[in-house]
């Protein structure tokens, strides 16, 4: 019997083409998973935005026949067992599974909640009137029904054909004038509300150091005052325009019949998705996309956009990137280039690599406890007495969440600038040293822009870490819902001390502690994705730096 099978065999296996295939193999299984896991979060994220179509329903419920209508969501088959288990009577002999339609039928001010599950069999008639309406509030979610009339100041205006484009007109007429309301309060009156508080600490200031003598009340008290007059001229336009915005209203008949009337006021947008083609429904797509990544959060973050975690997201990474580099490039330059390669050298590289496997919460105690209530508590001491008891830096807030993040990531880029700093030839700073240059001038000139890749990487590597991290996060300074930006047009302009949000945790707040599960579900796969693409965006502009920077020295080398 020929050995030659054998011996080709055992070479192909010594040869360690099988480990090479295995490998091959191993990396386009974890890439189809990759992408896999990717497309799943696009779809059902993206898919959310979609304008679909109204349905109007005649269904059999017990011994009565009621009609339903909702906007589709989703079909599922579910087993005849299941339903009988659930108590479901009156299912069709015979067959093992039935279709399962949920339904957003809205109006959850009238019916308490805004999805309903719906049988097939149990349909007895479908359809999709063009009629149909899908409005979008401010509060209490969706509303879906027949629009029948328009009112002014409790006179019908508009009923029949002419309400819709009646209804459309004045519409907009609220929406530009709750978009002056809302440029009042949070610009116009914050501004104001935020001069008042400082010259309240500024008096508190003076009183703490003994300056406040009858001139500088006279001062503070005229200024006030002045302030005062533009807070109530900033409260008259607002009562007029609230008087003004709630002038129209609208009458909707919904599924069970009854004639609602609602102020314009609370409306958003309002479509017939029935009557809209494709083209008209993408423009619509494309608006509710742009409206998720422009907008503030409302109903409990379930409705509205992520525009104050997107920014949360994106300042956070930034502050903390700046933070980092420095302190990882400076202990990275000792360890390799002055230290001596003793015992306590290694011993500082081992500690530093074992601190990369710390687990994430324990930086958030320790950042809760050292900056917030050490750091910031001295720092309020110091330079804020006037606000005590309140706390400015002593509470939790984007600073320390950037420097907890900072602490987190710092192990990365050391170890990615000392390995940067090791692959420099010898030859090139020995002849910077024959040139007449100092250990100081060579390393800043030559070894630090030759070594600048790498501390790109290490950045990369940090901020693909940093933007992704929430268990610290929840005790130095996120929170579900911030009331104002970090960053706005009262000085000092960027609030270190404020307050964010952040999109991962906006993604736990709403996955697991909303209280309207069916309307959290696709807005956490929208919101996963774009955290992805942030940080996708993040690690690009890293990346084309770092190419820069390796192909301006890479003829040193």
């Amino acid at each position: 019997m020929s050995t030659l099978p054998v011996k080709r065999t055992a070479h192909w296996v010594g040869s360690g083409a099988p480990w090479i295939w295995l490998n091959a193999g191993a990396i386009a299984l974890c890439m189809i998973m990759v992408v896999g896991l990717l497309a799943l979060i696009a779809v059902r994220g993206l898919a959310h935005f979609w304008p679909a179509d109204v349905l109007e329903l005649s269904y059999q419920d017990g011994d009565q026949t009621v009609r339903i209508i909702g906007e589709l969501r989703s079909a599922e088959q579910v087993p005849a067992q299941r339903l009988v288990e659930a108590g479901v009577t009156g299912l069709p002999i015979g067959q093992e599974e039935f279709e399962r339609l949920l339904l957003r039928v809205g109006n959850r001010d009238s019916y308490g909640a805004d999805f309903r599950n719906v049988l097939r069999p149990f349909i007895l008639a479908e359809s999709a009137p063009d009629e149909l309406v899908a409005i979008e509030r401010r509060e209490w979610g969706n509303q879906y029904g027949y629009l029948r009339a328009v009112k002014q100041q409790g006179t019908v205006v508009a009923e029949g054909a002419a309400v819709w484009s009646e209804f459309q007109a004045r519409l907009l007429r609220a929406n530009a004038l709750h978009a002056d309301i809302a440029r009042i309060q949070k610009d116009e009156i914050g501004r104001v509300n935020h001069r008042i508080e400082r010259l309240r600490l500024n008096g508190r200031k003076l009183e703490l150091d003994g300056a406040l003598d009858a001139m500088a009340k006279l001062e503070l008290a005229e200024e006030r005052a002045l302030a005062e007059a533009e807070f109530a001229t900033l409260r008259t336009q607002l009562t007029q325009l609230s008087t003004e915005v709630g002038r129209d209203s609208y009458v909707l008949e919904i599924q069970d019949g009854q004639m609602l009337e609602k102020p314009m006021a609370q409306v958003i947008g309002a479509i017939r998705p029935n009557q809209l083609s494709v083209p008209s429904k993408l423009a619509v797509y494309f608006s509710n996309l742009w409206g998720f990544l422009s907008d503030d959060p409302r109903e409990a973050n379930t409705e509205g956009g992520i525009l104050p975690a997107i920014f949360g997201t994106v300042m956070m990474v930034m502050i903390m990137s700046i933070l980092v580099t420095p302190f990882g490039v400076i202990a990275a330059v000792y360890l390799r280039e002055y230290a001596k390669q003793n015992l306590l050298t290694r011993s500082i590289r081992i500690a530093v690599n074992n601190l990369a496997g710390v687990p994430s919460i324990v930086f958030g105690v320790f950042g809760l406890g050292f900056f917030v209530y050490i750091l910031g508590s001295g720092i309020d001491d110091m330079f804020f007495p006037e606000a005590l008891p309140a706390p400015t830096f002593g509470t939790p807030g984007l600073i320390w969440a950037s420097l907890t993040l900072a602490l987190l990531t710092l192990p990365v880029v050391i170890v990615a600038t000392e390995e940067g700093l090791s692959r420099i030839p010898r030859s090139v700073r020995e002849g910077s040293y024959a040139l007449g240059a100092t250990q100081a001038e060579t390393l800043w000139r030559i070894v630090l822009p030759m070594a600048s890749p790498a501390m790109m990487t290490g950045l990369i590597l940090a901020v693909a870490r940093a933007a992704g991290e929430v268990a610290p996060l929840m005790l130095v300074g996120v929170v579900k819902l911030a009331p104002t930006l970090p960053l706005d047009m009262n000085a000092p302009y960027l609030h270190l001390e404020r307050k964010f949000m952040h999109l991962g945790f906006h993604i736990y707040d709403v996955g697991f502690q909303s209280p309207n599960v069916e309307a959290a579900r696709p807005l956490v796969y929208a919101t996963a994705a774009v955290l992805v693409l942030v940080i996708v965006i993040l690690n690009l502009a890293a990346v084309r730096i770092r190419n820069q920077l390796r192909e301006k020295y890479k003829a040193l080398e």
